[in-house]
């Protein structure tokens, strides 16, 4: 998809906490520490996050990556994404995430790329593809999220 097709709010990305995660001024969330999940790329619309796999932590019974893994890394892209769309005294929250795995995972590095769809006033839609270090779709994903103002943002 194309920039000029993206239609988003106008936001200050540069001052949000994914930047400040980016730059090294604040820690990443617990999850992407606990999971190893880092961000690579960061412009408005789009956030790049990658995973060394490590199947001795991260692995389901057949011996592959296990998807909520894959969920997790393509979640940190997407919300990336939406928080960058985001005013003052603004947060959000996840409503749906739907993915679809297309082909198992052994080892390497898993690179997930997101897009802001559509940012509107109350829900956005980011969609996300996780792709092996060979260029091959591992795995895309799609998520709505819903702006929260005022009380509902309070602490969040």
């Amino acid at each position: 998809m194309q920039q000029a097709a993206i239609k988003t709010r106008a936001a200050d990305p540069m001052g949000s906490y994914a930047t400040r995660v980016f730059r090294g001024e604040v820690p990443p969330p617990p999850i992407a520490q606990t999971l190893g999940l880092g961000l690579v790329s960061l412009a408005p619309g789009q956030a790049v996050a990658e995973y060394r796999v490590d199947l001795e932590r991260h692995a389901n019974p057949m011996g592959t990556v296990h998807g909520g893994v894959l969920c997790d890394l393509a979640d940190l892209a997407m919300g990336v994404v939406y928080g960058g769309t985001l005013q003052e005294g603004e947060s959000f929250t996840t409503v749906e995430l739907t993915i679809n795995f297309l082909r198992p995972v052994f080892g390497g590095t898993l690179r997930a790329t997101a897009r802001l769809v559509h940012g509107g006033r109350s829900l956005g839609l980011i969609e996300c593809d996780i792709m092996d270090e060979r260029g091959r779709l591992v795995a895309r994903a799609k998520s709505t999220c819903m702006t929260l103002r005022g009380p509902q943002a309070a602490g969040r």
